[in-house]
């Protein structure tokens, strides 16, 4: 069967549909379970569970914002094989979306307000890298997963041991940001200069800290 073509305009309103749902409704995931799914719940204490809560919430956010990130890059990409590429990994992040939605929703916290402004930095960043070339583009996508890791290691530090589902689900989101990273790297993507890593450092404190309170 002969793969669809689609126009430019087909493709800004796929898109759009991906930013709604992105937002307001149940991202579009892969064929992967939760990771969590089979690992029963413990008992934690009221202030635990607000803290670990507000921890997915940022996880989530950051989500949100690769979905923009990723997004912006496939309307903006130049080569078909670099454009797939981002949208096979856009969809697995849809998956950490998902999870960490879930997540947050049972241990009784909220999703941040700040997401639609997040999301619309992050699809104006990855339209702009895009436009610059694949390989910054690619360069981009590299380092934010780079410090997506770190964050996350952060994040596991501060998770107790006996709350194995969160954990769960913050090992699988590394060990794919690991691969995803990679994956931009063997695509052509090279090194941002330092201080635009510097940059993209603040950023991510910024968004971190006001989404932790939002």
């Amino acid at each position: 069967m002969q793969a669809r073509s689609y126009t430019r305009q087909d493709s800004l309103l796929i898109e759009f549909d991906q930013a709604l749902r992105t937002l307001f409704g149940r991202p579009q995931v892969t064929e992967r379970p939760n990771p969590a799914n089979d690992i029963p719940d413990t008992e934690l204490a009221d202030e635990q569970r607000d803290h670990i809560a507000r921890l997915m919430r940022i996880n989530h956010t950051g989500e949100v914002c690769a979905q923009g990130l990723y997004q912006g890059q496939a309307v903006a990409a130049r080569d078909p094989a670099v454009r797939s590429s981002m949208q096979r990994s856009a969809a697995e992040e849809n998956d950490h979306l998902d999870w960490c939605e879930q997540r947050v929703e049972e241990l009784g916290g909220r999703l941040s307000l700040l997401n639609p402004l997040w999301y619309a930095g992050s699809f104006a960043i990855g339209a702009a890298a895009g436009i610059i070339g694949d390989k910054w583009s690619l360069g981009f996508v590299a380092e934010t997963e780079k410090q997506v890791e770190s964050h996350l290691d952060h994040h596991l530090s501060e998770v107790p041991a006996e709350d194995r589902r969160t954990r769960a689900i913050l090992e699988q989101m590394k060990t794919d940001e690991i691969h995803h990273g990679q994956k931009a790297l063997d695509h052509g993507g090279v090194q941002l200069p330092a201080p635009v890593r510097g940059l993209m450092k603040l950023t991510a404190k910024l968004m971190t800290t006001s989404v932790y309170r939002v």
